[in-house]
């Protein structure tokens, strides 16, 4: 009798089971190029409430302790890590450029000599493709997942940061030429740009942001999370006569389109362009998921000038704040609030500019790498009878010329530790070692991994050098990126929309584990080189 009653009490309140996948309309991919995770609390208190930040954090999902588990950790390496889930040990991308051993020639990152532009007269900017990457991308993954029935798109100001992450397989991606103002593309994905995409360039936005010239957003006294705004150390990429806030743009319309790259206009611009394509190319339309990947090229330009202390890089991102938090919006209006998922990281942090550093006495300097160049020339020379035994210096790594040193009978052994001898008594050097002993120098394990994941059998140097805390190669204005330190490597990460509850976790997670848990939530396979693993909290 009690099996009776309860039988049919179950087959009641059961339900069947879904006939589709879930997923989201589109998928949302944002990388800020040059963020610092502690960027999302340094100007908290002055982002907008309906801003694009507040909302990541207080209605998304948030992994605060988000690392890079490479080195070096510059813009090529971020993007391909991000959307791969792989690391330049695997995917092939070692460096914005790097040398190769087999061509004997420095090569770019997305390089394709068989390739040419398109939307604008032939020229280097537009021959580009992903053919360097050597792996797939967790867009090529959605791709095949619905038998290439997904539109993928790629947008960035910089080639590098819209091509890599659209992957192999993408409908298009798209970047800025700084030559005439116009978004361009390459043979690899059509043979001419889309109407939609003329009609966009036809507007000549540039020259519309020009005329508006660059102001704080808010009174210039309230940016009390910066320096003062004019210093020694800062660059001045608007000029040389132009030092500090207002900045007049006016003298750049219809001659120079490439200084709107250093402005928040060039976020606003990549915006507007997402909005074009989004509309144009119906993405997020039906059910079957299409994705958009965004980059931001513009705060790494002002980073690099001005350094992320400086009040250009705070209004740089106030300014940003407000154009995700109306892009939020167009995404509701246009694709259905909760139909789309949003991830949003950065391919790498940022150092404090030398002089600021030496101003409020932190540790941190200039490497002077060209003095050092010159002095091995010199030692090399005198002890192994020529200057040219180092053919390249690229991402911390010394390139040796092995056809050299191989027609000259030399010890390659005996030369290497010449030169960890001498750059080891350098005081900017923290370590110096020979990759092929790797496993035997004695660093920290996680320094040891990041060493060993960024390290490329086949594209990779023969010497790695370490610089100390704070120290980096450059000019004595501005500042860069590339280190192992969290300055460089400590990242944001943010998931928020279409199945991401509230939340957070401080647990330790990696920019290779944003592409994996990208593929848990939207039931696909991870890309093929995939080390990363799947964020639960993110999927709970």
């Amino acid at each position: 009798m009690l099996f009776c009653f309860v039988a049919p009490a179950q087959t009641k309140t059961s339900t069947a089971p879904s006939s589709t996948v879930s997923r989201p309309k589109l998928v949302v991919g944002i990388v800020i190029d040059q963020m610092r995770w502690d960027y999302l609390y340094r100007y908290y208190d002055r982002f907008a409430a309906d801003g694009g930040f507040k909302r990541f954090l207080n209605q998304g999902f948030t992994c605060e302790n988000t690392m890079i588990p490479y080195v070096p950790t510059v813009t090529a390496c971020g993007h391909t890590c991000i959307y791969t889930g792989s690391v330049p040990a695997i995917h092939g991308i070692v460096g914005n450029g790097w040398y190769d051993p087999l061509k004997q020639r420095s090569v770019y990152c997305t390089e394709d000599t068989s390739v040419t532009t398109v939307g604008a007269a032939a020229g280097a900017p537009g021959a580009m493709s992903p053919k360097n990457m050597q792996v797939t991308t967790i867009c090529d993954e959605l791709n095949l997942a619905t038998n290439f029935r997904s539109k993928v798109i790629g947008i960035a100001v910089k080639d590098r940061g819209g091509i890599l992450p659209a992957g192999h397989s993408a409908n298009a991606a798209y970047w800025y030429d700084s030559r005439n103002g116009n978004w361009i593309t390459s043979t690899y994905y059509m043979k001419e740009l889309p109407k939609w995409a003329q009609d966009f360039n036809a507007q000549k936005l540039v020259d519309k942001y020009y005329g508006m010239g660059w102001n704080t957003l808010y009174p210039i006294n309230s940016y009390v999370q910066s320096t003062a705004d004019e210093k020694s150390y800062e660059g001045t990429p608007l000029g040389s006569e132009q030092k500090g806030f207002p900045y007049d743009l006016k003298k750049f319309a219809n001659t120079n389109y490439g200084a709107v790259c250093s402005t928040p206009y060039g976020n606003a611009m990549t915006i507007e362009m997402a909005k074009a394509a989004l509309i144009g190319e119906q993405l997020g339309a039906d059910n079957i998921t299409d994705m958009l990947a965004i980059s931001f090229s513009s705060p790494d330009y002002i980073g690099h000038a001005f350094g992320p202390n400086s009040v250009e890089q705070e209004d740089d991102y106030l300014r940003l704040d407000k154009d995700l938090g109306s892009f939020f919006n167009f995404l509701d209006a246009k694709v259905g609030k909760g139909q789309y998922l949003v991830f949003l990281s950065a391919d790498h942090a940022v150092a404090h500019v030398p002089g600021f550093s030496k101003e409020y006495k932190l540790p941190g300097g200039l490497a002077p790498s060209g003095r050092w160049m010159q002095d091995l020339g010199k030692i090399l020379n005198d002890k192994f009878g020529s200057p040219k035994l180092i053919i390249g210096n690229y991402n911390h790594q010394l390139y040796l010329n092995h056809p050299l040193i191989d027609s000259l009978k030399l010890d390659e052994a005996a030369i290497k530790k010449t030169i960890i001898q001498y750059l080891s008594r350098q005081p900017e050097v923290g370590q110096v070692f020979d990759l092929d002993k790797l496993m035997e120098v004695p660093l920290t394990a996680k320094l040891r991994d990041m060493v060993a994941n960024g390290y490329n059998q086949h594209l990779s140097g023969d010497i790695e050098v370490m610089l100390q805390s704070g120290y980096m190669e450059g000019s004595a204005t501005g500042t860069t990126h590339s280190a192992w330190n969290p300055y460089d490597a400590h990242i944001p990460l943010l998931f928020y929309g279409w199945h991401v509850a509230p939340g957070k976790t401080n647990r330790e997670t990696y920019m290779t584990d944003i592409a994996p848990t990208l593929a848990a939530l939207l039931r696909i396979q991870m890309p093929s080189g995939c080390v990363g693993t799947v964020i639960e909290e993110v999927i709970k």
